[in-house]
């Protein structure tokens, strides 16, 4: 049954007493402010049984907590003890000094609820929902900066034969459960129970120099796990089709299907290791979602990839998503803008990216909206490439730098990526006698069987002609240094500790990227600069009003300053009505009408 914190405040709670020791616009005291009102116990109400069982600790609580340990990048166990002791987690939960408010296990219940139920992503839109309540994010048209970092899984990541052996012990358990028996007795009278020792090659005896001796301790694993497989399938027969039990076994098989082939090939006496690394390839039994990426030429890794959308102007996070690590980065962007234009109700005119998402591909995708973001080069070791050529692809025809012009084409079958049907194209060619008498032809034409220059137009060409035009003026240059946003976000949400998941397992690392993106806005929003963009907000009157106020209070010494802090905090536009019913407070109010309104009283 689900706990509410009461409205009225207790003259005891850190919050009240150490408010201003923690400090106002820091993020430990922005959540005294504003937390309960930001996720207050009523959106998590479905998580909790209406009317049965003992009564939870606040949701709105547990929530503060989930952000504070982003914020802290803090352990569970040193989040229930910082929410026992530490001064600005008490002040940020608005707890009494002597409070121990939850236990370790009660937070990692409601972390699991919040990733069951879809809820952490209405935690990060509620960030957004400030911004736009307190003029940070104002209604307008968004400029928004695309990009993507890498996160390292936390699945081991292991080799041929220990995936296939630990794929092979995965399944001996489930099946032993739904059997009733010990796992590793189990496997024992069925043959398997060498995959249930400490190390699986530190069990059999393997020359590791021989090819023969690999090939026949790989094709023992292969014929181990053919057989766990024929178990598998007899026991699912005496199963309810559908039932839990029955599910939890095909996912192991599938699992230990694919470790089975993925690497392996058929050799003259067995099976070996297939060179080369296929791009589904699981490499981890523990996390079989994470998989082998790679962010530049130079840098692989294992694991995850983090979308990220800021809005240019504001620099507020606007959308997070978490994909594979073999995900092509441009592939999600039109959905990840159409995301990030649900969180803050306002349309995305102009998408700023890296080459990555200037592919024609990426541009059909995100349709009307102005794609900033390199286009794919292709020189391929050639000194003059396709670029320095001039297409005119409606009066057909192709001119080289030496001015030569050709209309000669003929059809040409190309590939529009892995998986993807071929397309046909245009492909012009120069002649020969041309291309050899010309003092370019070094550079310019590489067959080595002395025919003149080929040159394959894309499929869409058009468009490719029009992003490149775009890319060579000076608005294209201004715009794109823009994509800074996005990259200073990024590293902010790594600072966060989002390089390296904390948990296994697709949904519960984005719900770490969503918290720590919720924090990142937050902070954003506590600081100073947010305070003077709202004081600022459409030039009106009253924001120049304060200001004059304040530089008069900022001359006149400690006590103008005092006064200033004061009248600043009390200007601050309240998005959300106060918890306190004796302390109302009103959205965008003046200093003025909160004096003169009947209803207002000070606080203590």
């Amino acid at each position: 049954m689900m706990s509410r914190r009461s409205d009225q405040k207790s003259l005891f709670q850190a919050d009240v007493q150490y408010l201003g020791f923690v400090g106002r616009e820091s993020f430990y005291g922005f959540l005294a402010q504003y937390g309960r009102e930001l996720f207050p116990d009523e959106d998590f109400l479905e998580l909790y049984c209406p009317d049965t069982g003992r009564p939870s600790v606040a949701p709105s609580m547990l929530a503060l907590a989930l952000l504070l340990q982003a914020h802290d990048r803090v352990s569970d166990a040193e989040a229930t003890q910082r929410a026992a002791f530490d001064m600005r987690w008490k002040v940020a939960l608005g707890i009494e000094m002597d409070e121990r408010p939850f236990a370790k296990s009660t937070l990692q219940l409601f972390r699991a609820q919040l990733i069951v139920h879809d809820k952490a992503r209405q935690v990060f839109q509620r960030s957004l929902q400030y911004a736009r309540e307190t003029g940070y994010l104002r209604g307008r048209k968004m400029r928004a900066a695309v990009d993507s970092t890498v996160i390292l899984g936390r699945g081991a990541v292991e080799d041929t034969y220990n995936l296939i052996s630990h794929g092979i012990r995965q399944l001996g358990r489930v099946l032993a459960g739904v059997e009733g028996e010990e796992a590793a007795r189990w496997a024992e009278e069925r043959g398997l129970g060498r995959h249930f020792a400490a190390s699986i090659k530190g069990s059999q005896q393997v020359d590791w120099d021989k090819e023969a001796s690999r090939q026949a301790f790989l094709t023992g694993l292969i014929e181990d796990g053919q057989r766990a497989l024929a178990v598998a399938r007899e026991v699912r027969s005496g199963l309810e089709e559908g039932s839990e039990e029955d599910e939890e076994i095909a996912k192991a098989a599938e699992l230990l299907s694919q470790l089975l082939w993925q690497d392996v090939e058929p050799r003259e006496r067995g099976y070996g290791i297939r060179q080369g690394t296929g791009r589904d390839r699981v490499p981890s039994v523990e996390d079989p979602e994470q998989r082998h990426g790679h962010k530049s030429h130079g840098l692989s890794f294992t694991g995850y990839k983090a979308a990220v959308v800021a809005d240019v102007e504001s620099q507020l996070v606007t959308a997070v998503e978490v994909v594979a690590g073999n995900e092509p980065e441009g592939k999600g962007a039109a959905e990840l803008v159409e995301q990030s234009e649900e969180n803050t109700a306002s349309e995305v005119e102009q998408v700023i990216g890296d080459t990555a998402y200037g592919s024609v591909q990426t541009r059909r995708s995100l349709g009307d909206r102005e794609v900033i973001a390199p286009t794919v080069k292709s020189h391929r070791g050639r000194g003059i490439s396709k670029e320095d050529f001039e297409i005119n692809v409606r009066e057909g025809w192709v001119r080289c730098p030496r001015g030569h012009e050709t209309r000669h084409w003929t059809w040409q079958w190309v590939s529009t990526g892995p998986g993807q049907p071929k397309v046909r194209v245009k492909r012009y060619a120069f002649p020969k006698e041309l291309c050899r008498a010309c003092p370019l032809y070094a550079q310019c034409v590489t067959d080595k069987r002395g025919r003149g220059r080929f040159v394959t137009l894309h499929c869409e060409e058009e468009l490719l002609q029009r992003a490149r035009a775009l890319e060579r003026t000076e608005y294209f240059a201004e715009q794109y240094r823009q994509r800074v946003v996005v990259e200073h976000r990024i590293a902010r949400l790594v600072q966060l500790g989002i390089r390296q998941s904390r948990y296994l397992g697709k949904r519960k690392t984005l719900f770490q990227v969503l918290m720590a993106a919720t924090v990142a806005n937050l902070t954003l929003l506590a600081g100073p600069r947010a305070s003077k963009l709202i004081l600022d907000v459409s030039g009106t009157g009253q924001g120049a009003l304060l200001r004059f106020l304040f530089a008069i209070l900022a001359s006149i010494g400690a006590v103008g300053a005092a006064l200033r802090d004061l009248l600043m905090t009390l200007s601050k536009p309240q998005p959300f009505p106060a918890a306190a019913p004796w302390i109302p407070l009103y959205p965008q109010r003046s200093p003025y009408q909160l004096f003169t309104t009947p209803a207002f009283r000070p606080g203590l």
